[in-house]
């Protein structure tokens, strides 16, 4: 009998837990986002993020869309040039039809008020911003 209850406490623990606890919510990631640190790795690996001046501001909407006053396509600074495009919790990318590619998938990941973007480039390179 203890085995079964050991068994019923288990499995209901299990369940109980979301798949995606370790992830973004809806509820942390909506809101804006100021850019606030860039990572351009030289290649040696040596690269580390570099604080920036910038208005950039990405924002994720509660309907799946995420929006900035700069381009979500790449690290630029530059906060003169709107776009938009849709973003996925369940693998945390967004994609924007804005960008050359417009079915390329980029990597986010947030840690409480921060979150860092990925791009594609030959050597790392990555985006911090804060929660505002």
């Amino acid at each position: 009998m203890k085995k079964q209850v050991f068994l019923f406490l288990a499995l209901g623990f299990l369940y109980s837990c979301d798949k995606d606890d370790d992830k973004s919510t809806d509820k942390g990631l909506i809101g804006n986002w100021k850019l606030i640190e860039v990572l351009a790795d030289p290649g040696d690996g040596s690269g580390t993020f570099a604080v920036v001046e910038s208005n950039k501001i990405i924002t994720f909407q509660q309907n799946g869309i995420i929006t900035s006053n700069g381009t979500l396509c790449n690290m630029s600074l530059d906060a003169n040039n709107p776009t938009s495009g849709t973003y996925s919790l369940t693998d945390m990318t967004f994609k924007s039809p804005d960008c050359n590619n417009p079915d390329y998938k980029y990597q986010f990941e947030q840690n409480g008020n921060i979150l860092i973007i990925t791009y594609p480039c030959f050597e790392a390179c990555q985006a911090k911003y804060q929660k505002e």
